[in-house]
């Protein structure tokens, strides 16, 4: 484990941390290494970079500033940004980069990194969309309500309320961006239009709204109310009251602001774009903006042509490994014919029914027990964090729409959420269940991220750090990888899923390019998608539609697991029969979450003290 800051230091920083909102840097102190007061100043500047978001901490289990929403103003994002670049100049006149030992260069290069990506994004603020159909902010403010903030005591019940209260606030100003981007003629297209009015009716659909069941946040509210009076922190009596607020905020702020999102959008629809192509042909400097995207995606200087021509390599090399399974299975029609004689398989089928979802998610839960019992002949490091397995709520529910997973805290108390989208069952075969469920759960995401956020050492910003291509590349590579341990991929139908996981995120670079740089229209790209993969095309639709509104991010998934397995090649070919898979995974996760260059930089270093 990376151990630049040892455990006797803690009360040191600890100490340090008191001066938290000085600028200046730790003073030297007897004994303290230049990388020791560098470790001690991340702490510090990093715990000032928190104060900028409400809701990070609250992610983090944290209840500072916890009735509040973040500030989703352009003035705040300018403010945050220049904060980050005084924070860089301070770092480089306080510190001696070469007094620093390898881990703390590092933390250096990556604290200067993410100013740069920053400052990089600046002039493509107004080409994002703060309401789509993915992950619009219509949805995510609930769903953070809901799924976060955690409910211990009254207090933390009237700051839930409180933060139901800043709900028109964050609506105008999200709303604010929204209307400028129109008026440069930036506007998401229609399905997402449609996606957001649909999720943002939802969320006020249902008591006490209107007469139906309740909503998910009033459920929510009254179950958080309800759960104050078994922990002993309310009596029933103060909870009348407590839930007559809570029915009032939703009633006063939460659906006027809704109901003024709505409306915009139900206006503005004319507007938007019906078969929409990509940024390069929407977006004012699309091209340029593609560029920036690809770049923060990838974390490389990688074009457009390249990564749509490695992808098209990719689609080949894998649509032949799914030819050999189809001859091994003893099928002897095309590969196409295979792909539909799996499709019309029903017993490759949950069945859409309360029985059929209840037995994904058993079927997802009990491949994650297996990995689980397998970690470690493969890792040193593991995870001490729980993970569940959730069907998605309601409000934001979509057929077709991808798995998704969402930490939990660094101290355990919430588990990890591996997330399934269960209202169409029938889209989601038993082939692929093994496999998503290894990319978002063990050995994925679930396993990168709380083994990041558990690490000692390491400066807390490293450990909350998120790229694209590692988090991805390396839940992709898990994918892979889990083809080495006992009990997976039994079925010829459960590897060749695995193959059509990994095939549809090769073409996600020839398609994503293709949108983005060569004028595909969505239907053009449903069509290649159609006649390359064997997904269904409802799941198909919803990829594609996503790879519109989020420019480049789907790109970093093959990239990054082309760069592992690259990795681990190379350190396979320099250390031979020395090469221990568990001390290479460890080098791969001990440091949080990384650009690639750096993450080679890295597992180099590792190579060179093993020889």
């Amino acid at each position: 484990m990376n151990r630049s800051m040892p455990r006797a230091l803690f009360p040191l920083v600890t100490a340090l941390l008191c001066a938290a909102c000085a600028s200046s840097a730790p003073p030297p102190a007897p004994g303290l290494s230049e990388s020791d007061r560098l470790n001690a100043w991340f702490e510090q500047k990093y715990e000032e970079e928190l104060r900028f978001s409400p809701m990070q901490l609250t992610m983090l289990g944290r209840k500072d500033l916890n009735g509040e929403l973040d500030d989703f103003s352009l003035e705040q994002r300018r403010r945050q940004l220049d904060w980050q670049r005084r924070t860089v100049r301070e770092m480089q006149r306080q510190f001696d980069y070469a007094a620093l030992d390898e881990d703390a260069r590092l933390s250096w290069d990556l604290w200067k990194y993410r100013y740069e990506m920053a400052a990089d994004g600046e002039r493509w603020w107004l080409h994002e969309y703060p309401f789509e159909q993915m992950g619009g902010w219509q949805s995510e403010l609930p769903t953070f309500l809901i799924n976060f903030h955690t409910v211990d005591t009254e207090e933390d019940l009237l700051a839930y309320i409180q933060r139901l209260e800043a709900v028109p606030r964050a609506i105008d100003q999200l709303l604010a961006r929204t209307r400028e981007s129109a008026r440069r003629g930036i506007r998401p297209p229609r399905f997402a239009a449609e996606g957001v009015i649909e999720q943002a009716r939802m969320v006020i659909t249902g008591a006490p709204f209107d007469a139906g069941e309740p909503s998910a946040l009033w459920a929510d509210l009254q179950a958080e109310i309800d759960g104050l009076i078994i922990k002993g922190a309310a009596t029933p009596t103060e909870t009348v009251a407590l839930k007559e607020n809570a029915r009032v905020a939703l009633l006063r702020h939460v659906q006027p602001a809704y109901q003024k999102l709505i409306a915009w959008f139900e206006a503005d629809l004319p507007n938007a774009s019906v078969n929409p192509s990509g940024v390069g042909t929407t977006h004012p400097d699309g091209s340029a903006y593609y560029v920036h995207q690809l770049r923060q995606s990838t974390t490389t200087s990688l074009t457009a042509d390249e990564v749509h021509a490695m992808g098209l390599a990719e689609v080949k090399r894998l649509r032949e490994a799914m030819d050999a399974v189809r001859v091994k299975a003893g099928f002897e029609g095309t590969l196409q014919q295979y792909f539909d004689h799996l499709d019309g398989d029903e017993s490759l089928r949950f069945g859409n029914t309360d029985a059929g979802r209840q037995a994904y998610l058993d079927a997802a839960t009990a491949a994650i027990d297996n990995i689980r019992r397998q970690l470690p002949g493969y890792f040193n490091l593991q995870p001490k964090a729980g993970l569940v397995v959730k069907r998605v709520e309601p409000f934001r529910e979509r057929p077709g729409a991808a798995q998704h997973y969402y930490p939990g805290t660094p101290d355990g108390s919430r588990p990890g959420t591996y997330y399934v989208h269960l209202i169409d069952v029938d889209a989601m075969p038993k082939t692929e269940l093994e496999v998503v469920a290894y990319h978002e759960g063990l050995p994925g995401h679930h396993m990168q991220v709380a083994i990041a956020q558990e690490l000692e050492g390491v400066p807390l910003f490293r450990r909350q750090e998120r790229f694209t291509a590692y988090t991805e590349g390396w839940a992709l590579y898990a994918e892979w990888l889990a083809r080495e341990m006992p009990g997976t991929y039994v079925d010829s139908w459960s590897e060749f899923g695995r193959l059509t996981s990994e095939l549809f995120r090769a073409v996600r670079l020839v398609v994503d390019t293709g949108l983005h740089t060569q004028g595909w229209t969505e239907q053009q790209a449903v069509d290649y998608f159609l006649a390359t993969t064997p997904m269904p095309e409802a799941a198909i639709r919803s990829e594609v539609q996503r790879y519109i509104i989020w420019p480049g991010q789907a790109t970093g998934y093959k990239i990054g697991m082309l760069k592992i397995q690259e990795l681990r090649r190379k350190a396979e070919a320099a250390l031979g029969s020395r090469f221990d898979i568990r001390a290479f995974h460890d080098v791969l996760l001990d440091g949080g979450s990384l650009p690639l260059d750096l993450l080679e930089r890295k597992v180099d270093r590792w190579i060179a003290a093993q020889s």
